[in-house]
C-alpha cells in the first residue's frame, strides 16, 4: 500500500469512525430507553451510559461498535502519522491515539451496572480500566498534537481549536453527569474535522 493509499484510509476510517459510534449510540438510547432507565439511566444524569447500552436486547450491536471504532481509531492514527511533521512529539501523539483505540476496543467487555448488590466483576473492572486508558491517552495525545500541528501550516489553523476541545472536554469525562454528553459530542466532532483535513491534505497532495 503506497503512501497515498495509507493516508487516505486513515482518513476515510476518521471520518466514519465518529458517525459509526454517535449513530449507534443515539439509536440505541432511543430503542433501549426503557431498559436504559430501569438500570437508573435519566438524561440529566447519564448513568452507566453508553456502555449501558451494551447490556441491553440489542447490546451485541453496542459491542460490536466499540470493537469497529477503535480498529478504526487505529487506522486512522497509523495514516495521521504520515502527514505530520517528523518528531518526538508526533511519534507520542499517535501512540497515545493507538492506545486510546485499544481502549475503546476493551470496552467490549461487559460493564458492571452502577446500582446493583453484587460486587464488581473481572469484566466490569476490565471495562472501567479500558474507559481510563481512553481518558489518560486520548486527551493528552490532542494536548501533544497541538503543539505539533503549530509546526505544519497544513495544521496550525487546528491547533487552538484542539486545545480549546480538550480544555472543555477533560472535566466532562470525569464528571460523568450531564456534561458528559458535551464530551462525546466535542470529541466526536473534533475527530471529523481532524480527518476531513487529512482527506483535504492527501487530495492537495495528489494534484
Amino acid at each position: 500500500m503506497s503512501r497515498q493509499q495509507k493516508i487516505s484510509l486513515a482518513a476515510y476510517a476518521g471520518i466514519v469512525g465518529p458517525i459509526l459510534l454517535g449513530s449507534v449510540i443515539t439509536i440505541l438510547t432511543i430503542v433501549e430507553r426503557d431498559f436504559m432507565t430501569s438500570i437508573g439511566w435519566k438524561l440529566r444524569v447519564p448513568l452507566d451510559w453508553p456502555s449501558g447500552l451494551a447490556l441491553g436486547p440489542y447490546g451485541w450491536i453496542m459491542t460490536l461498535t466499540f470493537a469497529a471504532s477503535g480498529i478504526l481509531i487505529i487506522i486512522f492514527a497509523a495514516g495521521f502519522r504520515s502527514s505530520l511533521p517528523s518528531g518526538r512529539l508526533a511519534t507520542i501523539s499517535i501512540w497515545l491515539l493507538v492506545l486510546a483505540g485499544v481502549g475503546m476496543i476493551g470496552l467490549i467487555s461487559p460493564t458492571d451496572k452502577t446500582i446493583r448488590t453484587t460486587p464488581k466483576t473481572w469484566h466490569g473492572i476490565l471495562h472501567d480500566s479500558s474507559f481510563a486508558v481512553i481518558g489518560l491517552t486520548l486527551m493528552p495525545a490532542m494536548i501533544l498534537l497541538g503543539f505539533v500541528f503549530r509546526k505544519d501550516e497544513r495544521w496550525k489553523d487546528l491547533a487552538v481549536y484542539t486545545w480549546i476541545t480538550v480544555t472543555l472536554a477533560i472535566p466532562t469525562f470525569w464528571i460523568k453527569f450531564f456534561a458528559f454528553y458535551f464530551f462525546l459530542f466535542a470529541i466526536l466532532i473534533w475527530c471529523e474535522v481532524m480527518a476531513f483535513r487529512l482527506l483535504r491534505i492527501i487530495r492537495s497532495d495528489s494534484t
